[in-house]
């Protein structure tokens, strides 16, 4: 494996990279939940030194004012697209806060550069608490997937795939592909969310998180092939364990919200995700901000990818809930 220092980025959770010609972009949940962020390198342990540039904040009030969360960037099109999920309310104000997913749209080259332009809700069939949204081009066909409540179903959300008829609209009803069922699932909290896709020769490797986002967070994995109904719940097959989870022996606890992107010479697929070195956590773990930005070596077997465990830190971390500088200075 190419010797790549972690964590990979302080104080970002829910970590987003793609690679995009010769330079890595990454964003992530910034710790005051009030802004989108994007930095760019051309090697990925340089991301953490990178300038970080703010390319939207949250509004004074109404849907988009609360809880900016794990925004993802893709390029569609020859355009780039930020999908994020924003409340109205606080915690405490209703069961679930009242995140629904939105889109913002950059048509330029760079993303860094540039304007970026509000395109709107993704509006889905049931008006309820709705986040985590990635997307993938498969056969030509966009698809996204995401993480939603369904009032009907006991739990806080479940996932749902939907073809797209452009990038901030659906074209088909969503259909349910996982629902927190198993014991570790259910820790704390009944969760499926975060969904982040995997290619490799012909199959798609869909993996999710589950369970409250504290030690208890691990990595879920649902499995089908390229060439299947997407959209038919039975093309996938989901896995019955946990695929990636808490490494005591490396102090590495709570690890998910993953992504994937591949080394600089691409010939690696690299797991990006977020994890906490200490399990102490004063109040809820949403707001302790050190889930940070970590990478790992996907490998592969002759049953799909292994994403082995967690890596212990080789980088200087805070052990406090102070909120650091954009550029890590301590």
């Amino acid at each position: 494996m190419s010797a790549y220092h972690n964590p990979l980025v302080l104080q970002r959770a829910d970590p987003w990279v793609i690679k995009h010609r010769d330079l890595y972009y990454f964003t992530a949940s910034y710790p005051a939940y009030d802004r989108i962020i994007l930095r760019a390198a051309a090697r990925l342990d340089d991301l953490q030194a990178a300038p970080e540039r703010t390319i939207w904040r949250k509004h004074e009030s109404g849907p988009m004012s609360r809880y900016i969360w794990a925004p993802e960037l893709h390029r569609i099109n020859g355009a780039w697209y930020i999908y994020f999920a924003a409340a109205e309310e606080d915690f405490g104000s209703a069961d679930l806060p009242t995140h629904r997913m939105y889109v913002l749209e950059n048509t330029g080259e760079d993303p860094m550069d540039g304007e970026w332009t509000e395109k709107g809700q993704i509006h889905t069939p049931i008006d309820s608490f709705s986040l985590d949204a990635t997307t993938t081009v498969i056969g030509g066909s966009q698809y996204l997937i995401w993480a939603q409540k369904d009032p009907a179903i006991e739990g806080n959300s479940n996932l749902y795939i939907a073809r797209m008829a452009d990038p901030w609209t659906l074209a088909t009803d969503p259909v349910l592909l996982s629902k927190p069922e198993y014991d570790w699932e259910c820790i704390d909290f009944k969760v499926n969310e975060g969904p982040a896709v995997l290619l490799h020769q012909g199959m798609i490797y869909l993996t999710y998180s589950a369970s409250g986002t504290g030690v208890p967070y691990a990595v879920g994995m649902l499995t089908a092939r390229e060439d299947a109904d997407l959209l038919d719940p039975a093309s996938w097959t989901k896995s019955d364990h946990p695929v990636f989870k808490t490494a005591e022996e490396n102090h590495q606890y709570g690890p998910g919200h993953n992504c994937f992107t591949v080394s600089e010479d691409g010939s690696q697929d690299l797991m990006i995700y977020h994890a906490r070195n200490y399990t102490h956590i004063e109040g809820d773990p949403l707001f302790d901000p050190n889930r940070h930005a970590r990478v790992g070596l996907v490998t592969w077997t002759d049953h799909g990818p292994d994403f082995g465990r967690p890596l212990p830190d080789d980088r200087w971390t805070p052990t406090s809930r102070q909120i650091l500088p954009p550029d890590g200075s301590h």
